[in-house]
């Protein structure tokens, strides 16, 4: 184990076992070099890489703190390393994402409003209407946060939106059976409304899991090339 892994890891321990805390300091870097038996690059490499993780603040002139830990921030970080798997890698995340999308719609099939009924209908409309690649990028991903709002955690939320935002850089819909698949997502969306208005939490979660494995197979199928996509990149 290198120097930095094992400050890492140490740091790491510190913070689970809450012996350091959410918003806590850190101790002075000496008393953790000593303790932990690493110089201080080392540690203090292990502190930047425990920051891209969302564990550690540092603040300029107070010191390095825990952060709040909150799950969610914590999930969402996940980009980093979901960011870097090729095509192939995910796809095996499809069926993990099968199942929390399915559980989610199912959650807000029993808890939805009128009012959120509406909203929806509203982002449906101009998903089915607009064959504009950005338009249809933002209301898309309305569609599906807002039902993530409704029906799941806010960890469940920040996951959700990682593994989406991966996808995001293959944008089928620009390919030359781009409108097919267009037509067959617009038919997904419809039905998961249904059942949401129906509020039947076992066909919504069905649908969901259809949904899903629909992109997949378009995926998988079309092997579409990937895309810098950033924020405004196509989501399904």
């Amino acid at each position: 184990m290198s120097a930095v892994d094992k400050a890492f890891h140490g740091l790491r321990r510190m913070i689970s076992s809450g012996r350091l805390g959410p918003g806590q300091r850190f101790p002075p870097e000496s008393d953790l070099c000593a303790e932990l038996g690493v110089s201080r690059s080392s540690l203090r490499e292990a502190v930047r890489m425990l920051a891209a993780l969302g564990a550690v603040q540092s603040r300029h002139g107070s010191g390095t703190f825990v952060s709040q830990l909150r799950p969610e921030d914590l999930l969402g970080r996940l980009a980093l390393t979901v960011e870097l798997l090729p095509l192939d890698g995910l796809l095996e995340l499809f069926e993990i994402r099968r199942v929390l999308e399915s559980h989610v719609m199912a959650q807000a099939a029993a808890r939805i409003t009128p009012e959120a009924l509406d909203t929806l209908r509203g982002h449906l409309e101009v998903l089915e209407a607009t064959d504009d690649p950005a338009e249809y990028t933002e209301f898309d991903h309305r569609f599906h946060a807002d039902i993530a709002r409704i029906g799941g955690s806010p960890s469940l939320q920040a996951l959700l939106a990682v593994f989406r935002a991966r996808s995001r850089h293959y944008q089928v819909f620009t390919m030359p059976e781009g409108a097919t698949f267009k037509k067959a997502g617009d038919e997904d969306h419809r039905t998961i409304l249904r059942a949401l208005a129906d509020r039947d939490p076992a066909a919504a979660a069905t649908a969901a899991a259809a949904h899903i494995a629909r992109s997949e197979r378009w995926l998988d199928a079309c092997r579409p090339p990937v895309t810098d996509a950033g924020p405004h990149a196509e989501a399904y």
